[in-house]
């Protein structure tokens, strides 16, 4: 008789320099995902911190540091703060549409509007259209493009100025990666607003979690990701709750980095990002 699913061969990528944390190298444990139970094997995977990047998953195995933790929202318990209740009221306006995972032209140029405000000269600067293309379609699992646009006023399909590739698992909704119009001055925080709607749509459908990959104590590009509570951290003895006294000293610590408003730009790569499928390439 044959198991219905095969456990799965890991890997293990060379050293690399981490895109987080300077003067640190990464490694990363990855597989594949393929076959009819791809989709199973993922939401497993998701379960103990790994994440999606196009047919594979994968999750740091550094030798010597473990400042990558994966982090999720508690959907059905969260309640926004009233920052976050001003930023749903100010972006309440944008019409929100689930799309196939098909990458468009539209798409591109607006990952490239945010690449180039947000991370100049990161991994994924370099990125063409078909590079875009294998990011967004290469998915053996659930996945979707959520589009946001301005509304407008003759029916046709207003200005796109938000998207976020998102894996619908069987625990909850995984943001892969998200991108929005860096220069609105009329419009702030979109990338907030798309966390947001996330965890909306999630408790909205009986799933209890929205995954937002990995958090890092010491890179202030992550530290938004404390913002949201409930929310809960995998380490040894499995996912646990932010305490909350940690959590406001992390968010303050955060507030107080960005006290002048600006946001922040990073030359490295994004989490989630499409980050050199070459480094999973195996030779068999």
């Amino acid at each position: 008789m044959t198991a219905p699913v095969r456990f799965p061969r890991f890997f293990v990528t060379s050293p690399a320099p981490c895109p987080y944390l300077p003067g640190r190298s990464e490694r990363k444990v990855f597989t594949e995902l393929k076959g009819p139970h791809a989709g199973e094997l993922n939401d497993a995977l998701g379960r103990i911190g790994f994440r999606r990047s196009q047919t594979v998953a994968y999750r740091p195995s550094c030798a010597d540091c473990t400042a990558c933790v994966s982090v999720r929202v508690v959907a059905e318990e969260f309640r926004p703060s009233s920052t976050q209740r001003r930023n749903l009221k100010r972006n309440s306006d944008l019409v929100a549409t689930l799309c196939r995972p098909w990458s468009t032209a539209e798409q591109f140029e607006l990952l490239q509007r945010y690449l180039g405000a947000r991370h100049p000269g990161g991994g994924m600067a370099t990125m063409d259209e078909v590079d875009f293309a294998d990011m967004v379609e290469h998915t053996p699992v659930d996945s979707y493009v959520i589009e946001y646009r301005e509304p407008s006023i003759d029916g046709t399909p207003g200005r796109l100025v938000g998207a976020c590739l998102t894996d619908k698992q069987g625990d909850g909704l995984s943001m892969i990666y998200s991108f929005y119009e860096p220069d609105q001055t009329n419009r702030t925080g979109l990338g907030t607003y798309i966390i947001l709607d996330h965890i909306r749509r999630a408790a909205e459908l009986g799933l209890p979690y929205v995954y937002l990959g990995y958090w890092v104590d010491g890179s202030a590009r992550m530290q938004y990701k404390v913002r949201y509570r409930p929310l809960e951290k995998l380490g040894r003895d499995g996912w646990e709750r932010f305490d909350e006294q940690e959590q406001d000293r992390l968010i303050a610590a955060a507030a107080a980095k960005r006290f002048d408003g600006k946001p922040l730009v990073d030359g490295a790569t994004k989490d989630g990002a499409h980050g050199g499928q070459g480094q999973y390439k195996l030779d068999l």
